[in-house]
């Protein structure tokens, strides 16, 4: 009986064993082929904007600085609306939650505002290029702070609507968000460019 009972606790812990394991096989190849994805669709990313991907990394790392200070998925402006590591507003992750096909109450988990924000910025990258505008830290940034629209107007020194104007002095700092409107766009360059020196 002893035998009987206890070569059945032994099969059952080796079942049981064996599918602990393949579950952890599961979770590491699943791991392994997101990572794969990400890396592959971050060369190719790096591959468009025409720079290494260690230099797009190093890029994106100090958008993250300055956009939620600790990196942290769970950031919230409360002024603005913005959220997460990208700060990325409400409006924007809705549009690309669709176009991502990631359910919109779902946008704000880590992965899926990674792949928002690497979607954001393949789009901006494009739009850069598609108006001869070069490729680097400080235009990456500020397609991503004043949208792709904003940003080719600042560069291509369109008239400053009153949207645009208020979101350039809302990104500068105090003693530079005074500026007359004639000036404003200057300093907000300068000051962006120097930030991504």
């Amino acid at each position: 009986m002893y035998n009987t009972e206890h070569n059945h606790n032994n099969t059952f812990l080796s079942k049981l064993s064996a599918i602990r394991f393949t579950h952890r096989l599961y979770v590491i190849m699943a791991v392994f082929l997101l990572t794969t994805a990400a890396s592959q669709a971050n060369a190719h990313l790096a591959k468009t904007a025409g720079m290494s991907p260690a230099t797009l990394k190093k890029i994106v790392k100090k958008v993250v600085k300055i956009e939620s200070t600790t990196g942290s998925y769970h950031a919230r402006n409360r002024k603005s609306g913005a959220y997460g590591r990208y700060q990325i507003m409400p409006k924007t992750a809705r549009a690309y939650a669709k176009k991502l096909h990631i359910p919109y109450s779902k946008w704000k988990r880590p992965r899926n505002q990674d792949r928002i924000f690497e979607a954001i910025m393949a789009d901006n990258i494009r739009s850069l290029r598609r108006n001869g505008l070069k490729v680097n830290a400080f235009s990456i940034y500020g397609t991503h702070q004043q949208g792709a629209g904003g940003f080719n107007a600042i560069m291509k020194k369109k008239k400053l609507s009153k949207n645009l104007e208020r979101n350039l002095r809302h990104n500068l700092p105090k003693r530079l968000s005074k500026v007359p409107r004639s000036r404003l766009k200057l300093a907000w360059v300068n000051y962006w460019k120097r930030k991504f020196a």
